[in-house]
C-alpha cells in the first residue's frame, strides 16, 4: 500500500487537477491499414503450419511475410506472453510501448504492431479477434494488453524474497528462442522484449492506479489473428498464471496448451506493399 501523501494541497489543487487531458498522439494522420483488403482473403486461406505451446512452456515458429496467424485457445482459458521479431534481423522486435502510446492500453481488430527504434514500422496487423465483444468491463478492464511487461524471475525472486522459478514467461521465451535459433542462453535472454499479453484481461485500479488482472474471459475456440507486414519469427509462452485469475509465476494455478495456426493467402491484400523502414535520418541534430 503507499503512504498517504505528506504535503498539504495547495489552494488550488481542485483547479489543478480540474484541467483536461489531451491525447498525446493524435493518429488522425497515422496511415490506417485498409482491413477490407485483408479480410477478403480470410475465406481462402491454406493452413500451412501449426505449433503446439504446451502449458508452463513456450514455443518459436517463424510466419513469412503476407501469411496469417491465428494464436488460438484450445482446450482451456489460457493467457498467452508473444515476442515478434524480424526474422532476419532480431534487433528490431515489437515494441509495445509505443505500440500502447499509438493503439491504447489494449490491442484489437485493426491494430498494428509497431517495432523498435530505429525501425519503427508496423509488423503486424490485427486482422480478426473473437474476443472484440468485451471491450471495457466495469472494473477498466479489457483484453490484449500491452501495459504488462511478462512475468519474470527476478521480480519473483524479489516478491518470494529469493525464490528461484525457471517457467515464468521471461525464461520460458529465452528457452524457447534458444532453442529455435541456436543461441546461447544468454543472448537469447538479451532478445526477450515486453510482450503482447494475448488473451489476459488487465487493467489499473482507480484508487492506487495498480496493474491488476483477472479471470480471461477467453474460451476453447477463440482465436486472436494477425497479418506478417513482415517476415517474422514469434515466440510465445503459455503463461504458467493460466487465465490469470488469481496468480501467476507458480504451478498452483490450471495452465493449459495453446495452439498457432499459420496459414498462407492466395495473393496479397490489394494495394498492399512491406512497410519501409521508419523515414527518420538518424542524425539526432548532429
Amino acid at each position: 500500500m503507499k503512504p498517504a501523501p505528506i504535503t498539504e494541497a495547495p489552494a488550488d489543487a481542485a483547479a489543478r487537477k480540474a484541467v483536461k487531458p489531451v491525447v498525446c498522439y493524435p493518429v488522425e494522420s497515422l496511415p490506417r491499414p485498409d482491413l477490407s483488403a485483408y479480410r477478403a482473403l480470410r475465406d481462402d486461406l491454406e493452413l500451412v503450419e501449426t505449433v503446439t505451446v504446451p502449458p508452463r512452456e513456450a514455443a518459436a515458429w517463424q510466419v513469412p511475410a503476407g501469411h496469417f496467424c491465428r494464436l488460438v485457445c484450445s482446450e482451456g482459458p489460457q493467457v498467452g506472453d508473444l515476442n515478434l521479431f524480424n526474422l532476419h534481423d532480431l534487433s528490431e522486435r515489437f515494441y509495445s510501448g509505443k505500440t500502447r502510446a499509438l493503439s491504447g492500453t489494449h490491442v484489437g481488430l485493426g491494430d498494428q504492431l509497431f517495432s523498435s527504434f530505429p525501425y519503427m514500422r508496423p509488423i503486424a496487423t490485427i486482422t480478426h479477434d473473437t474476443l472484440d465483444w468485451y471491450g471495457f468491463d466495469e472494473f477498466g478492464g479489457s483484453v490484449h494488453d500491452v501495459i504488462g511487461t511478462r512475468c519474470d524471475p527476478y521480480t519473483h525472486n524479489l516478491l518470494s524474497h529469493g525464490g528461484q522459478y525457471h517457467h515464468c514467461c521471461h525464461s520460458n521465451l529465452t528457452r524457447a528462442l534458444a532453442n529455435h535459433t541456436g543461441m546461447p542462453r544468454e543472448a537469447a535472454a538479451a532478445h526477450v522484449h515486453d510482450v503482447l499479453n494475448v488473451f489476459m484481461c488487465t487493467g489499473f485500479t482507480r484508487d492506487t492506479g495498480q496493474y491488476f488482472m483477472k479471470a480471461s474471459p477467453v474460451r476453447p475456440g477463440d482465436y486472436l489473428e494477425f497479418f506478417a507486414e513482415i517476415d517474422l519469427l514469434a515466440c510465445m509462452s503459455a503463461c504458467p498464471g493460466g487465465d490469470c485469475s488469481s496468480e501467476h509465476s507458480s504451478d498452483a494455478a490450471v495452465c493449459h496448451p495453446m495452439l498457432v495456426e499459420v496459414y498462407r493467402a492466395p495473393r496479397r491484400p490489394e494495394g498492399w506493399t512491406p512497410p519501409p523502414v521508419n523515414g527518420y535520418d538518424g542524425s539526432h541534430g548532429m
